[in-house]
């Protein structure tokens, strides 16, 4: 593919109408995407009922104060019981951190669990997300073509904070797009 362009590090943003619930007003990071496949975390949707200090007690790893009501969220259906740690990358583990983008790496390690909860020697940034959401190859291009998505750059505020009911206006208006003025409808000219 010679005119292969990678989204890696940029936003997927859900147009309306998506057709796919699990997928509606999804704001996706885009961490890997090669010409066989892509593979992103999705940023805005907290699973319900699981706390950061409940996966490590879960894990039988020290849970400290500041962990308790901290989200976790869903990355999307894929694997949905593996989790990955989004981070920033002042923090990697030479092994497993995958760095992806200017400033952010993936670790999916107990070290990286751990390394979230350390204020001094773990990432500036952090936040745990269950499963993720893949794209076979030539997949992601073609819901490109069909306008399933808009592209954004990454927002460091778009990815880390915990606003998640915001997170899709906000990324539209990254884009000067105000999401109220957005059809679900498809047409033709």
């Amino acid at each position: 593919m010679a005119d292969f362009e990678s989204l890696t590090g940029r936003l997927l943003v859900a147009m309306p109408g998506i057709g796919d619930p699990r997928f509606e007003q999804a704001v996706i990071l885009v961490c890997v995407h090669e010409p066989g496949h892509a593979m992103g975390l999705r940023l805005d949707r907290p699973a319900p009922m699981i706390d950061l200090q409940s996966v490590l007690s879960k894990l039988d790893m020290v849970a400290p104060d500041s962990t308790i009501g901290a989200p976790v969220l869903i990355g999307g259906p894929v694997e949905k019981e593996r989790g990955f740690v989004l981070h920033t990358d002042d923090w990697m583990s030479p092994d497993a951190s995958l760095s992806f983008h200017d400033g952010l790496a993936m670790t999916a390690t107990r070290e990286a669990l751990a390394a979230m909860t350390d204020p001094t020697a773990g990432p500036r940034r952090s936040r745990l997300l269950l499963g993720y959401a893949g794209w076979d190859e030539g997949q992601l291009e073609d819901e490109l073509g069909e306008n399933v998505w808009l592209v954004a750059d990454a927002d460091l505020e778009v990815i880390f904070d915990a606003d998640h009911a915001t997170k899709w206006s906000r990324a539209l208006k990254g884009l000067g797009i105000d999401g109220a003025m957005l059809s679900g409808q498809a047409g033709r000219a």
